[in-house]
């Protein structure tokens, strides 16, 4: 367990989170942050962000891979589109992150893939890739 103070793992949190899914969508997020929300952004700075990405077991490479078969199997289009963001950011190839997708459609279902083409590709044109 990391033994250094919450202040400094949500800190190194949220320079990750910032690396991974892109500054401005970050500076966007914690600007909204107000006294009904605060709590649970620190919690995924510190937990999320630090104490899970910034593990030494697996590059960001596979915990984006892992992400988008996760989001893409519980069907959450908004986030699945920041993590291909969050993908592309982190290194992966469209051939990657598509591959990841025909994964999902054998193990997931075939309209649990069309979701996850179609977000893709909307990042991928917004994006110029």
């Amino acid at each position: 367990m990391d033994k250094r103070s919450q202040e400094e793992r949500a800190r190194d949190g949220l320079k990750t989170r910032r690396e991974v899914l892109g500054a401005e969508y970050v500076d966007k997020a914690m600007a909204a942050v107000d006294d009904f929300n605060a709590e649970f952004a620190e919690l995924l700075n510190t937990y999320c962000w630090n104490d899970i990405w910034n593990r030494p077991g697996l590059p960001r490479q596979t915990r984006s891979m892992l992400n988008l078969a996760m989001l893409s199997a519980l069907g959450r289009s908004h986030e699945l589109k920041l993590h291909v963001n969050g993908a592309l950011n982190n290194g992966l190839t469209k051939e990657q992150i598509r591959e990841v997708f025909l994964q999902v459609a054998i193990y997931c279902g075939v309209p649990a893939a069309v979701e996850s083409f179609r977000c893709a590709r909307e990042v991928f044109r917004e994006r110029g890739v």
